[in-house]
């Protein structure tokens, strides 16, 4: 028997079925449709920080050029008025180093007119650092040749770096020693242009700073060597704080320029290997030619004798003052220490002291009385030339000499 109610079962059940089945669908598209509008909104608050930041450089943009136009239009009215209204100051922000005006331009910073003197905004110059113990530009062993003709014209050419008086200091690096360079001197002019040809490039490239000073004796009385040295050492205080002594005959050219000309822990014999001795020490108590001190080092010995008069012996009493005085002389390698001399006769009034054996027997008696603390002479002259200073003085005479027999 058929039952009336069976197809309204059916279609209920099937359209229960379809509901069950739209609802999650329906709660997908919701879903969907609000991450949509998520999006969306995403996108417009991007769109509206993009048009924020484009307009706020424009801005920044517009002024720069705006302010550097009007900079420019000031500084012209300011050139055409400069005779009557006085100079016009320009500053820049300089809390950033190696700032230019290309980096002012670029970050929005530029140069504005004020009335702050230069002066506040000067920056402190970065200190230098100290120059290296072996400088990289020494070349080594050295050509030294004397044949061919030297001028003092050329000798100027070749060193342009050099100040008035023979003054030098390395730009790029701070030295530890400021030398002054004293050579006992009278009619060596000639030997003279070798020896600042060839001195001042290498004393440049072993970055000392330094000055070189002649000592001339003016005169014909008999040559005083160790007295125009303790001259020299008196009268380059004067012109700087030395506080490193070079000692060099004007005839004695190093061979390599890794001899360093400066002072060192004990005093110090440069010159120890010359041409004229075979390139050896003639003995080991050898001091002359070339040697150095510093400050402390010289007033400990008190300076060195004043009572040499002639040729000799004074660079062996400054020896014994040295060991005396418990220090020890110091000395390049054999292979560094070779000095070329430039070969003359025997200067007149400069003949061999034949009292130099007797005084050098006597140094620990006369070293405290006999030195710099006793030393006089006058100054007749001080003058500036382009590569030295020359200093002429009057030092006195020799005792007479006791008659033998």
């Amino acid at each position: 028997m058929h039952n009336p109610a069976t197809p309204a079962l059916s279609w209920l059940a099937v359209a229960g079925r379809s509901a069950s089945s739209a609802m999650p669908r329906l709660m997908l598209g919701r879903t969907l449709e609000r991450i949509c509008k998520g999006v969306l909104l995403l996108c417009l608050l991007h769109f509206l920080i993009m048009m924020i930041l484009y307009f706020d450089v424009y801005t920044q943009r517009f002024d720069i050029f705006s302010r550097f136009n009007n900079g420019r239009n000031g500084s012209r009215n300011n050139i055409s008025g400069a005779a009557g209204s006085g100079h016009h100051y320009y500053y820049f922000n300089l809390s950033r180093p190696n700032a230019t005006l290309a980096s002012y331009l670029a970050t929005g910073e530029q140069l504005m007119p004020s009335a702050q003197p230069e002066t506040n905004q000067t920056p402190s110059p970065k200190p230098l650092p100290p120059c290296p113990e072996n400088p990289p530009g020494l070349v080594g062993r050295l050509l030294i040749e004397f044949s061919s003709q030297m001028t003092m014209e050329r000798v100027q050419k070749e060193n342009p770096n050099v100040t008035e008086g023979g003054r030098y200091t390395p730009p790029d690096c701070r030295p530890r020693w400021k030398v002054a360079i004293i050579i006992p001197f009278r009619h060596r002019e000639n030997h003279l242009k070798y020896w600042l040809h060839y001195l001042h490039p290498i004393l440049r490239r072993q970055k000392i700073d330094y000055g070189i000073y002649i000592i001339n004796q003016l005169g014909e009385e008999t040559f005083n060597r160790a007295k125009l040295l303790n001259v020299g050492y008196t009268e380059t205080l004067k012109e700087a704080e030395y506080d490193c002594f070079i000692f060099s005959d004007v005839d004695l050219i190093p061979m390599d320029d890794r001899n360093l000309y400066h002072c060192y822990d004990q005093p110090r014999h440069f010159a120890i290997a010359m041409d004229k001795f075979g390139f050896r020490l003639p003995y080991a108590g050898y001091f002359g030619g070339v040697s150095g001190l510093s400050k402390k080092q010289f007033l400990k010995i008190n300076g060195f004798p004043n009572e040499y008069w002639g040729w000799g012996g004074e660079d062996d009493d400054i020896y014994n003052r040295i060991t005396l005085n418990g220090m020890k002389v110091s000395r390049p390698d054999v292979r560094i220490g070779r000095y070329r001399m430039i070969k003359h006769e025997r200067d007149k009034h400069n003949e061999p002291n034949p009292q130099r054996f007797n005084k050098i027997q006597n140094t620990k008696n006369t070293m405290k009385k006999d030195g710099i603390s006793s030393l006089t002479y006058r100054v007749v002259r001080v003058k500036k030339f382009a590569l030295y200073t020359n200093i002429s003085v009057e030092i006195g005479k020799a005792p007479p000499r006791p008659i033998k027999g």
